[in-house]
């Protein structure tokens, strides 16, 4: 049966009871919050009552037959399009405007029925495992808000962990279908993206507290390889999620650098908002002082606008070495093995 109560799932943490609705993040102060935070900036946090690592058996509980096919997607931007907007990131940064910006597409399907995050979610879990898998199904109904907040996320791509004082994110960079497939693009990307994290994190750390534990390391995922490296720091006495979130988001591997002149790139070559997609979905514990946000990459959700219509985003990093055949097809890699998880096509 379909699930008819608001309910946030972070790998097997289960939070039923919404007791409260916050759009400020300065409002996170104490209890234990689901929180998403849009590429563009719109901040939900959703405030739960009882927290259990129960999420296993309700998932199975609550299993259904949800499917989006395979054929139904369409996407922003056409590959001509796409391959277009790759030729002038290249001629921004020839003229120094960037150094690589992240260019994404997303991909809509209109619902037969509705979309059951949950459901999504436990095949997600079976069919590609992800460090950050997580879902999302909050009625309006509940929130008072004027869409629902439907969200079943892959997402192998640590935004931020939190723990105490210590914070730390973990970019991804780089993305071929082996390691040994990796361009020296990749490495250059992920390095870019590291020093700008690092900016980032400058903003709000101690200062000299900013460093870098692990650069370039190889994670693999269900059909690809990433670059992966970790920055960290010390969060200077006071520093609350609000000052966190306005140092930190976008985040870094999904916008390019420099920041500001790649979201400037993303706003005159991208045609619709990403929304939740490039965003950050997470969980916060103001109590004990933890918590752990992805960015919100291979993640499906409902559209804001158009409950009818489940979304799916995906993009590559551009560089001046750029190839705009081969960024298409990457965001095609990115999204093939997921479009068929939706489509159930195991059953």
């Amino acid at each position: 049966m379909s699930v008819n109560e608001s309910v946030a799932i972070f790998g097997h943490t289960l939070a039923r009871d919404l007791v409260r609705v916050s759009r400020d993040p300065g409002e996170i102060t104490n209890g234990w919050w689901a929180v998403v935070q849009t590429f563009e900036g719109e901040f939900f946090g959703f405030q739960f009552n009882a927290i259990t690592d129960d999420a296993d058996n309700f998932l199975d509980s609550h299993a259904t037959d949800f499917c989006v096919k395979e054929e139904s997607w369409r996407s922003s931007l056409s590959q001509i399009d796409y391959e277009a907007g790759v030729t002038r990131i290249r001629e921004h940064i020839a003229h120094g405007w960037v150094y690589q910006t992240n260019f994404c597409r997303v991909l809509y399907a209109q619902l037969e029925g509705e979309f059951d995050s949950c459901a999504l979610l436990r095949r997600i879990q079976t069919e590609n495992p992800a460090p950050f898998a997580s879902a999302l199904h909050i009625p309006a109904i509940e929130s008072g808000l004027n869409f629902d907040i439907r969200v079943a996320s892959a997402s192998p791509e640590l935004f931020l962990q939190r723990v105490g004082d210590r914070i730390v994110s973990s970019p991804i960079k780089g993305t071929a279908v082996r390691e040994d497939l990796m361009l020296e693009k990749d490495q250059a990307e992920n390095v870019m993206i590291v020093d700008l994290i690092r900016n980032d994190l400058s903003h709000v750390c101690i200062p000299g507290t900013v460093t870098v534990p692990d650069l370039l390391r190889i994670e693999n995922h269900p059909g690809l390889s990433h670059l992966v490296s970790d920055v960290a720091g010390v969060l200077n006495l006071g520093t609350t999620w609000s000052d966190i979130l306005l140092a930190m988001m976008p985040p870094g591997s999904v916008s390019g650098a420099p920041k500001h002149s790649a979201l400037s790139v993303i706003s005159e070559l991208e045609p619709v908002n990403r929304q939740i997609y490039c965003g950050t979905i997470g969980w916060i514990d103001a109590d004990a002082n933890t918590a752990q946000l992805s960015v919100a990459i291979r993640t499906f959700w409902q559209d804001f606008e158009n409950p009818n219509t489940i979304c799916f985003g995906t993009g590559a990093g551009i560089t001046y070495s750029s190839d705009p055949t081969g960024e298409w097809l990457e965001t095609e890699l990115k999204a093939s093995h997921l479009l068929k998880v939706a489509a159930n096509t195991n059953r």
